[in-house]
């Protein structure tokens, strides 16, 4: 057979640049017809023709099999018109595949809808189809068949929430994680890409409630009642950062894969420090700490003392005596400290680093009920770190806030004060 050339979809730089990069996981939050199921159409073909043997599997899982249907008929119109007479693939209706003969490869289009039924083969990439609506057993599966290949999978899908999995795992990569992407795309990129018209979108903005429109075209999560903090509070305290000395710096240090953050406030309350690195040696860690602390002589320091933090709490606090208090988290102890931070963003008594870490940290955390009160948690595979620190930060402008300031009473005599019986 002569060498054939595959003719791809030309896609706009947004879509390109979700699917086509190294990374192994790349999460998109996409609009409404933006074009993500063309863009994952696209690339897992692309995988398929460029890393694929005999036998090698690619798979393309929907939330349903009536939803995986709907996007083998789109692979199959679009394999028609590259090549209508079928010479370098083939497909099977029934089984939803789309077979490459130049190579043996096999692009399954598969429903999540019974998770047990997707474990036990090697796949070398997948795409999670409207990830916020797959059930969660379905991705478990998905990543087991990915494990022996180490294959990419690209999750897509229109926002809904901020309880699922692929908004949870979309936030990790926000985050920053290795091998992690992360990407956003509204009906007003899809405008740009020439995929959309502007006029519709406005349309959907004017007969569709706020949330609904924000959703489903901007990509952006409705509130969920489970956070503590309520995300238009959160948004209202948002503030950039000043260049005003710190009242107050609070510490959450690293354990194992988190990050250890410094925030300051200062006697506004109003956010003066931040700064975030991933787990160092402590002693680099302690040099960090302790330069915040030089540049802010006045600043009172909480630091988190739980555990390994401890002994640098202790180092710290030997170096810079006086002024730096430790915080030993406990379940008791974080739920006060979690409840006094809601308490001081519902009043606005605090400004919050408008920075996409904080922010989306902030988002994402959730309260439930238990049986001795209310946990506050960030969701299981995120992290919490940003929070903490603002937390402890809030906590210390709290304190200063209560101290009662001295009251001088002056007293004037018209007569000798000495003069008569003081007995």
């Amino acid at each position: 057979m002569s060498e054939l050339t595959l003719q791809l979809p030309r896609l706009y730089p947004e879509q390109h640049s979700a699917f086509f990069n190294d990374a192994r996981y790349a999460i998109t939050e996409a609009s409404t017809k933006a074009g993500k199921t063309v863009g994952c159409l696209t690339w897992i073909l692309h995988e398929a023709w460029t890393t694929g043997k005999d036998g090698r599997n690619y798979w393309w899982v929907a939330p349903t099999y009536g939803v995986a249907e709907i996007a083998f008929s789109r692979m199959y119109r679009m394999m028609m018109r590259v090549d209508p007479d079928q010479q370098f693939w083939g497909y099977h209706k029934t089984k939803l595949t789309i077979t490459l003969k130049v190579n043996g490869a096999t692009i399954w289009f598969k429903g999540g809808d019974k998770p047990d039924t997707l474990y036990g083969e090697d796949v070398y990439a997948a795409v999670i189809d409207e990830g916020s609506r797959v059930k969660e057993d379905a991705w478990t599966a998905v990543r087991s068949t990915l494990t022996k290949t180490r294959g990419k999978v690209r999750v897509i899908g229109n926002v809904k929430g901020r309880r699922n999995w692929a908004y949870k795992l979309g936030q990790r990569a926000r985050a920053g994680e290795p091998d992690f992407q992360y990407t956003k795309i509204t009906a007003y990129d899809a405008v740009r890409g020439g995929v959309l018209d502007a006029s519709e979108i406005e349309d959907a903005k004017r007969v569709l409630p706020e949330a609904v429109f924000r959703e489903l075209y901007l990509a952006e999560p409705a509130d969920d009642a489970g956070n503590p903090f309520g995300i238009a509070q959160i948004n209202k305290c948002l503030k950039k950062l000043t260049n005003t000395k710190a009242a107050v710096i609070g510490v959450d240090l690293a354990k194992e894969k988190d990050y250890t953050v410094v925030t300051g406030l200062d006697a506004a309350g109003m956010p003066c420090i931040f700064d975030r690195w991933n787990q160092v040696p402590w002693e680099e860690t302690e040099r960090r700490i302790s330069k915040h602390i030089t540049d802010h002589p006045n600043a009172k320091v909480i630091m988190d003392a739980t555990g390994v933090g401890q002994p640098v709490t202790e180092r710290i606090q030997f170096k810079h005596h006086g002024r730096v208090e430790g915080f030993k988290f406990t379940s008791e102890s974080k739920d006060r400290l979690m409840g006094g931070l809601a308490s001081a963003i519902h009043r606005e008594a605090i400004g919050i680093i408008d920075e996409p870490v904080m922010v989306d940290e902030l988002h994402s955390f959730e309260y439930e009920y238990h049986k001795h009160g209310v946990r506050y948690t960030a969701p299981e595979g995120l992290h919490d770190d940003c929070v903490c620190s603002l937390a402890l930060a809030a906590y210390g402008i709290s304190e200063i806030a209560m101290r009662p300031e001295p009251v001088f009473t002056s007293i004037s005599f018209k007569d000798d004060p000495f003069d008569g019986d003081w007995r």
